[in-house]
């Protein structure tokens, strides 16, 4: 066989030379066992004098199969540098519908796929955009949102607010933001991107293929809602969600004066398409209680809700 020496860990080393048949078959059967599962990787190197005659006094004793199983296991994971000694479990690809995001404060967001398109299925939460800037919290105006102190509606860069500032509107509706946070305008820079990575604030020709893909913008809106108790009394317009987009209330908050607008009765939401026609606007969708319709308006210090649809140029 020829002399062939192992070193693992500086704790195990064996000239199979001078072994009994026994312990070689061993030692074959246990590198048979490794190189079939490609498990284990260990360096072979060639033993001084001095090794040889601190293994004199070994040769003799008993070998464990399993104890030597364990060793080189160890020895493996402490000196595997530059091979594949620990295979990464490997991710399972994104499926819309099944999969969630997280935002970057740790938020878990559902998906929804509707025709072509990939959706989250509830509004945003983030505090941050995704490269860390916080997305400043305006709470001024107290619960009517336009007593003194008002300054929501002066604002050009972004901010989020809570319906009434009330915290149980956080956790029913999640924020309200401008559209300068939708741009990722923020005093410390622009174009930052305030829905997760891979994802986008859709744009309002985005809107449109969802809205034509549910049978176009007289019936959508009924396609669109929630069943939910959250909604203003009433028909609730049809409501079916047969889409799967799950649309709450959640009102806004006025360009004007600040002022908190119908909390059960509209559910607005963002696109990041700004008005050509008028610099002041950028376009939004909304849904209300009582008919089936979505309705398109207009204005960048307007508080309304974010959805985020999937990048499908960009990363999973």
């Amino acid at each position: 066989m020829g002399l062939f020496f192992i070193f693992v860990g500086n704790k195990i080393s064996l000239n199979l030379n001078h072994l009994k048949m026994k312990y070689k078959i061993i030692i074959i059967i246990l590198f048979a066992i490794l190189l079939q599962t490609n498990a284990v990787y260990v360096s072979a190197q060639i033993l001084n004098s001095t090794d040889n005659k601190e293994l004199g006094t070994k040769r003799n004793a008993s070998y464990n199969l399993e104890e030597i199983k364990v060793r080189w296991k160890k020895a493996a994971l402490e000196n595997c540098t530059g091979v594949p000694c620990v295979t990464t479990p490997s991710v399972p690809p994104f499926a819309c519908g099944t999969s969630t995001i997280n935002d970057i404060d740790g938020n878990t967001y559902n998906t929804v796929s509707i025709g072509t398109q990939c959706w989250t299925k509830q509004n945003l939460r983030t505090t941050k955009y995704t490269d860390g800037t916080s997305i400043p919290l305006n709470s001024t105006g107290g619960v009517a949102g336009n007593v003194s102190g008002e300054d929501w509606s002066t604002q050009a860069t972004g901010q989020r607010t809570v319906y009434a500032q009330s915290s149980g509107n956080l956790t029913d509706y999640e924020y309200l933001y401008n559209w300068f946070a939708v741009k990722g305008i923020s005093l410390s820079g622009s174009n930052k991107n305030i829905c997760p990575t891979g994802w986008l604030v859709p744009t309002d020709a985005e809107w449109t293929v969802l809205t034509t893909h549910l049978g176009g913008v007289s019936v959508a809106g009924g396609k669109m809602k929630a069943i939910s108790s959250l909604w203003a009394a009433g028909s609730n317009g049809g409501a079916t969600d047969e889409s799967g987009f799950s649309a709450l209330p959640g009102a806004f908050r006025s360009s004007s004066n600040g002022r908190f607008v119908e909390g059960v009765q509209y559910g607005y939401f963002w696109s990041s398409t700004e008005a050509t026609s008028l610099s002041t606007a950028g376009f939004s969708r909304y849904v209300w209680y009582n008919d089936t319709a979505v309705d398109r308006s207009s204005n960048k210090q307007s508080g309304y809700a974010v959805r985020c649809i999937k990048d499908q140029v960009g990363p999973n």
